[in-house]
């Protein structure tokens, strides 16, 4: 999970991913154990962000188990079992606010990967 945890960060970052967040939620969630939270700057760039994570990762044979909301794109989550990335909206990131729902064991900014 380390290697996937990494190679999603380094791909969020080459696609201009905004306000990375890495949420530890193992001992919280038993759907989970950690999710990336970011926001891309317009619905496009919401899409384009999932769509170059799910292409780049299946080139290094990782398939996401499934992915929702990518029609609108507003908040568009791919599900890695027991990663989930969630690529939303600035405006719905807001509204929804993810990380105050887990806010004990969030890292904020850029995520670090220990």
């Amino acid at each position: 999970m380390e290697l996937l945890k990494k190679s999603i960060l380094n791909i969020l970052k080459d696609n201009k991913a905004e306000n990375i967040s890495l949420i530890d939620v193992k001992n919280k969630s038993s759907v989970t154990d950690l999710m990336f939270v970011v926001s891309g700057r317009s619905t496009r760039h919401v899409k384009a962000i999932a769509d170059n994570l799910v292409n780049k990762l299946k080139k290094k044979k990782v398939k996401p188990i499934g992915i929702e909301g990518y029609n609108k794109s507003e908040w568009i989550l791919i599900d890695y079992g027991d990663l989930l990335v969630h690529v939303m909206h600035p405006e719905t990131r807001n509204f929804y606010s993810l990380e105050k729902l887990w806010d004990e064991n969030i890292n904020t900014g850029e995520a670090h990967t220990q």
